[in-house]
């Protein structure tokens, strides 16, 4: 038997819009010959709907992010950048593009005070925030800049460290 699974936008009778999803099976007499089709639908309206709200507010958290009147910049479980928004960029003189991966504490940090950055962070990954840590930050034109810092741990959603 040959089955197929597919999305289905249907119309009711009183145009309300549902979403279906659709699994379709050959039907087949004692020859094996093709005689028709079985389907099955599941209505994945209300499905579709919460998943457009959640993608509409990690749109709207992500434009807050990026948009904030603060400097927001974060790390992945290696020590390299995964999240750098507007101002970050506007104080470092950095874009996103330029630091995306690259090791925060080793390209951007003052060498004096890479050790105990390095700590901060290592203590976030491991679930202990640090709150008011004052970093000297090397901007792309050679300057240093002074950022007071929260290190908070980034979980997903099972509650795993990212």
């Amino acid at each position: 038997n040959e089955t197929s699974n597919y999305e289905l936008e249907f119309r009711t009778k009183s145009n309300e819009i549902r979403y279906l999803l659709v699994n379709a099976t050959t039907r087949r007499d004692a020859e094996n010959n093709i005689v028709g089709v079985v389907s099955v639908a599941q209505d994945m309206t209300e499905t579709a709907k919460h998943d457009r709200a959640v993608a509409a507010m990690a749109n709207e958290l992500r434009q807050l992010i990026d948009t904030a009147n603060a400097p927001i910049f974060g790390i992945d479980v290696d020590g390299d950048v995964n999240e750098w928004n507007d101002k970050t960029a506007e104080i470092t003189g950095f874009s996103g593009d330029e630091v995306f991966g690259q090791p925060l504490v080793a390209t951007f940090i003052v060498p004096k005070l890479r050790q105990s950055v390095q700590e901060v962070l290592d203590n976030a990954l491991r679930g202990i925030g640090t709150s008011n840590y004052e970093l000297e930050f090397r901007t792309k034109s050679n300057e240093l800049c002074y950022l007071l810092v929260n290190a908070p741990t980034r979980r997903d959603d099972v509650n795993k460290i990212v």
